[in-house]
């Protein structure tokens, strides 16, 4: 288990709705692993969920019910899931959403994991205070990150996600005066109110 926030895997589900306890299900998975900042491995497979998706999911993620028919199960491919992970720590944006899906996915399949999650929206809510909104597009934007891909694809979401992270870590490591932010730090962070950032940083 690494203890700065610049080692740790990204993950990105696409899903066929909001709720794994209405029954919705995984049906992409993306991540992206960093190591000491630099990406060094990465992870992305489409699983069947055993039902048909409906045609706004397969409109909204470019994801279709042909494309699902061929590949494994979401319990083979969670199982390759967790290989991966080993411990690592992990990150999403909106992290309670992924963290929902990863969970429900791992319990199926009675595997556990023992990284801790953090969310890139809840800390950029405290350091990006000017941006428009914390949506990742709005963000990768806002930090002139370029992108060419399609958003709502796992792993492109993975892997931006992944970008934005990095460039927040060097705006956090300039508050801190420190060429490394703990995980323990981002843990604080993502709790403390917005107006006791700047004093949270400066004691650190």
């Amino acid at each position: 288990m690494h203890e700065n926030a610049n080692s740790l895997v990204v993950l990105d589900f696409e899903t066929t709705g909001l709720s794994p306890n209405q029954g919705d299900r995984a049906i992409e998975i993306g991540a992206v692993r960093i190591v000491n900042g630099k990406v060094t491995d990465k992870f992305q497979s489409l699983m069947n969920p055993g039902f048909l998706i409906s045609r706004f999911i397969e409109q909204y993620t470019g994801i279709s019910n042909q494309m699902l028919a061929k590949v494994g199960s979401c319990g083979e491919v969670m199982a390759e899931f967790a290989d991966f992970l080993g411990d690592d720590n992990l990150l999403a944006h909106n992290a309670s959403f992924d963290q929902k899906f990863l969970d429900a996915e791992l319990n199926n399949i009675a595997r556990k994991y023992s990284g801790q999650f953090i969310c890139s929206l809840l800390v950029s809510r405290r350091i990006n205070t000017d941006a428009p909104n914390h949506k990742l597009g709005t963000l990768i934007r806002y930090k002139n990150i370029p992108s060419d891909g399609a958003f709502h694809r796992a792993l492109f979401d993975a892997e931006m996600t992944a970008k934005l992270w990095l460039s927040m870590l060097d705006d956090i490591e300039e508050k801190i005066n420190h060429e490394f932010v703990p995980f323990s730090l981002i843990q604080k962070l993502s709790k403390t109110a917005k107006g006791d950032v700047n004093k949270l940083l400066a004691k650190w």
